[in-house]
């Protein structure tokens, strides 16, 4: 198949382009360039690549784009609260309009058979009482970031059978793990660089829940929806995860200790946190048979052997965030 990765040299972006040409897929990747192109240039030259230096907003650009391929993969975004917080504005016309100008631009080609689209937990907002979130609850965005995911998200499954496109959406659980754009300003990842770096661990709000999932097992999801039969994912939402993965920020320390027995953390109370919830991950394994290959303390293990080699010479950089 050939795919459009939109965002494909962003964190989950880069790994999912490489995941797909393993897999014997074409990828057509776009990405605005916004933190670099470097995470793309192990796969610049494959033949399988091509790719655009584009903003999905032109609509002209990304229409003729859309010519070549025959499905999508939306991941292109201002992602997380505090970058769409920032820059509001940027954060509607890309991931609203943008989201929209897209969708429509596919829906009117022919060869277009796919349209997968990240979505996020974050949408679930803060859950009641000590149960499970699954797909079916309500949705209660409490940030600008999720609110457009949501807006787009119903746009999307609203018109999943109206035309012959294919449409799915996947709410991905929280990141982390290596990337080629690694990232520090995520959870796991940002604890794991404080302690690896002998650093006192500040937590604020341990009691709070969030699901937790893998870079390439996010990616690898993508992949699992595209080669899945039309009728096992059209109109449908998958929360993306393992609900063994959900974790409070104090389960994180305690992993964490296991790995870096010295490591000194400091909670901070916090009593209220918007976003506290624990997600079901049963539907997409049961009906698609996806289940993830590593865990959070994988994850950590990962960071602290590439900071303790010196790959990566300046965790602290500003390169390494989203905003």
């Amino acid at each position: 198949m050939r795919v459009l990765v939109t965002g494909a040299a962003g964190y989950i972006g880069s790994v999912l382009v490489r995941q797909l040409l393993a897999g014997g897929h074409e990828v057509i990747g776009v990405d605005s360039l916004m933190f670099g192109g470097e995470s793309l240039i192990g796969v610049y030259n494959d033949p399988g690549f091509s790719f655009y230096k584009a903003d999905i907003r032109d609509l002209g650009q990304m229409t003729k784009i859309l010519e070549q391929a025959e499905a999508v993969v939306h991941l292109a975004a201002i992602v997380g609260d505090p970058a769409c917080a920032k820059q509001p504005e940027l954060a509607k016309s890309t991931n609203w309009e943008g989201s929209k100008g897209l969708l429509e631009a596919a829906q009117k080609q022919e060869n277009i058979k796919r349209f997968i689209f990240a979505s996020t937990c974050s949408n679930y907002g803060k859950m009641q009482g000590d149960g499970y979130i699954d797909e079916e609850s309500p949705l209660n965005p409490i940030s600008l970031y999720a609110e457009l995911k949501v807006k787009f998200e119903q746009l999307l499954l609203s018109q999943a059978h109206r035309s012959s496109l294919t449409a799915t959406a996947l709410r991905f659980a929280t990141v982390y793990g290596l990337s080629p754009r690694i990232r520090f300003d995520l959870t796991v990842n940002e604890f794991t660089r404080d302690v690896a770096l002998g650093r006192e661990l500040l937590i604020f709000g341990e009691q709070f829940w969030r699901p937790y999932c893998h870079v390439e097992d996010l990616a690898r999801a993508c992949v699992t929806v595209l080669e899945a039969r039309p009728e096992a994912v059209n109109g449908k939402v998958f929360n993306v995860g393992d609900t063994k993965e959900n974790y409070q920020k104090k389960m994180l320390a305690e992993e964490l200790q296991k790995l870096v027995p010295n490591m000194v953390v400091k909670y901070v109370p916090k009593d209220e946190d918007p976003r506290d919830y624990r997600v079901s991950f049963d539907k997409i394994r049961s009906e698609l048979g996806f289940q993830i290959t590593k865990t959070v303390p994988d994850g950590m293990r990962e960071i602290i052997r590439i900071l303790s080699d010196g790959i990566i010479s300046d965790p602290d950089s500003p390169k390494y965030k989203n905003i």
